[in-house]
């Protein structure tokens, strides 16, 4: 059978018609299409006569009625901010509805209680599930680094006439039903640019050129058991490389260009994918969700409604913070909001002093609201500013020119950042596990012996970025279209030797040795001492140290940087023998 004659096989099947007009008119297809399909049933022996349903479409029907369902919960939910740092997108509540529980009341309705919710950011929060309605949850540990290509792959075992599902979903009227003859992928006919889809008239998806306007992907899919076999196989070699950590599990249904499964058109205000605050607003502006902290916080800085707060865009999530962008009454800013773990990381008080301190000395980028207690922060948003780019030596020398002349005005602020006693912080809030590192007390004591040879040779200690890595000097054009050099990010900044923030721009951007020493050089445009250069060496030793600490602490909360913090604890290791090579040469001499 094709797919016209399944259509017409289930409408016959399910509803009561006298005539082949109806059958037409609840099908979907031409009456033409319609008399030349019960031709071809009578034909196949799937209907009789009458047109009434045969014993051998029945033993269709029962093969391929579907088994099961995956709801698909893993996620962030990036673009939900700021509802996603307090609630994960499955649970929002729709019309006094939430959504994944509506998902699963319609699943029932159609008879399908095996149902496999993968879960993984904020896990704990589905767990009233099983209890409730029955579900086995599934836990995706990679969901931090990988998409829901490695979601779909923990159920892979369970594919087999099976509705994988979206948690972000709103369906008005219910899409499930207790017979499907083929396998389907579900878009609408509204026309989004972002899509790379299109329905093309034999009902295949095709995929369209970025910005072309394509359906609208829903994201449920239908899969027959042989399809789904076709599927594992595909999903078991993509998640073998890399290179698909940030794949959708939709790539598994693509032959060249195009998926190998039909599609399935609804209409777009029959179902609806949340995924920002503003399309929930615009769903049920009486939503509970939609009186996040955040929103609160920026209608009390700015004076405004929550209504005034639209244009809401996630920003890329940061090593520390979450953060998006947002416009007010014709103006832009970026919220910040501090990350897993944060509040045992950084002092947030110390942070407002620094900002206290270097307020109205364009320095840094505009605040119009900090948070001493949270860490919230409002910036005035950079109009076309771009950050340095570390392989740039123009970028670089401008970035150092600036930061020198940071350093030199010599600003004061009551609290040191230590770098050997965070050092030792981070380690402690790992509650007594071990590093990952095989040779991890060995390096550390290596590192710690640096300590003396840098505290000889530390001249005056002023307030230190800290953290200025490339992505914190932001280059903009102030308002006479001049180019001006802003720091930005000064949460871990304090008193410190200021050539730390020499040997973290060093490491952040990974340098090799050759490129260290020319980023010495253009920060002492007067010529580097041997002496003072080994004490930067000293510098990448333990400051590799300290982030490749910082980052097991993040591991265990679920957070991985991948091979940043492989490199941070290579340059503790690395360093230390160049700091050794570089002192008997000194003696040497």
């Amino acid at each position: 059978m094709n797919k016209q004659e399944k259509d017409i096989l289930n409408t016959l099947y399910h509803q009561s018609v006298n005539n082949q007009r109806e059958i037409s008119e609840l099908s979907g297809h031409s009456l033409g299409v319609v008399n030349k399909s019960i031709k071809e049933l009578m034909n196949k022996g799937y209907i009789n006569e009458k047109c009434a349903v045969t014993p051998k479409a029945l033993i269709e029907f029962k093969e391929k009625a579907p088994k099961n369902a995956v709801i698909l919960a893993a996620g962030y939910g990036m673009r939900m901010v700021p509802i996603n740092t307090e609630t994960p997108k499955g649970l929002l509540e729709v019309n006094g509805e939430v959504l994944i529980e509506r998902t699963i009341r319609q699943l029932h309705e159609v008879g399908i209680y095996e149902i496999y919710v993968v879960v993984g950011f904020m896990k704990e929060r589905y767990e009233y599930l099983i209890d409730d309605f029955g579900v086995e949850l599934v836990v995706n540990e990679e969901y931090t680094t990988k998409n829901n290509l490695y979601s779909v792959k923990k159920v892979l075992n369970h594919l087999s006439n099976t509705y994988i599902i979206p948690c972000d979903i709103w369906c008005d009227k219910n899409p499930y039903h207790h017979h499907e003859l083929y396998s389907w992928y579900m878009v609408s006919d509204l026309i989004d640019d972002d899509s790379t889809v299109r329905v093309n008239r034999k009902m295949e998806l095709v995929t369209i050129p970025k910005a072309a306007g394509g359906n609208a992907m829903i994201g449920i899919s239908y899969l027959l058991d042989d399809d789904a076999q076709i599927v594992k196989g595909r999903i078991e070699k993509l998640c073998s490389n890399s290179a698909n950590d940030g794949a959708f599990w939709e790539t598994a249904l693509y032959d060249k260009d195009r998926m190998f499964i039909t599609a399935r058109v609804v209409h777009s205000w029959d179902v609806v994918e949340i995924n920002t605050y503003e399309q929930l607003r615009e769903m049920d502006s009486d939503s509970n969700h939609l009186k996040t902290d955040a929103i609160q916080v920026i209608s009390d800085a700015l004076s405004v409604s929550a209504d005034d707060i639209v244009d809401i865009t996630v920003l890329k999530k940061g090593m520390t913070n979450r953060s998006f962008l947002f416009s007010c009454k014709g103006k832009k800013y970026i919220m910040r909001i501090p990350g897993e773990g944060t509040d045992q990381l950084i002092n947030r008080r110390n942070e407002a002093m620094v900002y206290n301190t270097i307020d109205g000395r364009h320095i840094c980028d505009d605040i119009a609201y900090i948070n001493p207690d949270n860490g919230y922060k409002i910036t005035a948003f950079l109009e076309n500013a771009r950050v340095c780019d570390p392989e740039n030596n123009d970028d670089v020398c401008k970035c150092m020119k600036r930061l020198r002349e940071f350093h030199d005005m010599k600003l004061k602020v009551n609290h040191e950042f230590d770098i050997f006693g965070q050092l030792e912080f981070y380690e402690s809030l790992w509650d007594g596990s071990p590093s990952a590192y095989r040779h991890y007390r060995q390096t550390k004591e290596n590192v710690l012996s640096l300590r003396p040879y840098i505290e000889a040779h530390v001249n005056e200690k002023v307030l230190t970025h800290i953290d200025a890595v490339p992505d914190n000097f932001l280059f903009v054009k102030d308002e006479n279209g001049n180019e001006d050099i802003r720091l930005i990010d000064w949460e871990y900044a304090g008193m410190q030797d200021p050539h730390v923030d020499i040997a973290m721009f060093c490491i952040y951007s990974m340098y090799d040795r050759e490129h260290v020493d020319k980023l010495i050089d253009a920060y002492f445009t007067e010529r580097c001492s041997a002496e003072t250069r080994i004490k930067i060496y000293c510098y990448i030793a333990v400051c590799g140290l300290l982030w490749s600490n910082w980052c097991e602490y993040k591991r265990n909360l679920g957070v991985d940087f991948g091979e940043y913090s492989l490199r941070q604890y290579r340059y503790a290791k690395d360093y230390y023998k160049v700091v050794q090579d570089e002192m008997q040469k000194l003696e040497d001499n």
